[in-house]
């Protein structure tokens, strides 16, 4: 079995990694990371001598990196995939899970306030569109 949860470096989404590691020890199933990138934009900073490039996805790619590192610490029985891909997050967690056959995609369950209710949720489009089972974490204090 695969599972797949969606990270972004923020507390409600590491909390959501780690139940989604919870369940991945005890389903012996396979983690997979996904870090969403809007666009691939490289800004480029000089400063004295040198010159520092970043790139979007470069910044993706290091904060999902980070996310299985703390998630190999707790769970280092899992199976951790780290991955990061251009799109927006609903899309590119149902085609992720949809490309590896995942049977979960766990999303935290943040709560929208204001505009965010009206136009909706993560984890709303991700229950209303996923290819799989989806397990709603709770991730609120």
């Amino acid at each position: 079995m695969r599972i797949v949860v969606g990270v972004d470096g923020t507390e409600t989404a590491e909390t959501a990694a780690l139940v989604a590691g919870r369940l991945a020890q005890a389903l012996q199933a396979d983690l997979h990371l996904l870090m969403a990138f809007k666009r691939d934009a490289v800004e480029q900073f000089e400063g004295g001598t040198q010159e520092v490039v970043l790139s979007t996805a470069e910044q993706a790619t290091a904060v999902v990196e980070r996310s299985a590192r703390r998630i190999r610490k707790v769970f280092p029985d899992v199976q951790v995939v780290p991955a990061s891909v251009r799109g927006r997050a609903v899309e590119s967690l149902v085609r992720y899970a949809e490309s590896i056959d995942a049977g979960l995609i766990v999303v935290g369950n943040k709560r929208a306030q204001g505009i965010g209710r009206i136009l909706g949720s993560v984890a709303h489009d991700v229950t209303a569109t996923a290819p799989c089972d989806v397990y709603v974490a709770h991730t609120q204090a």
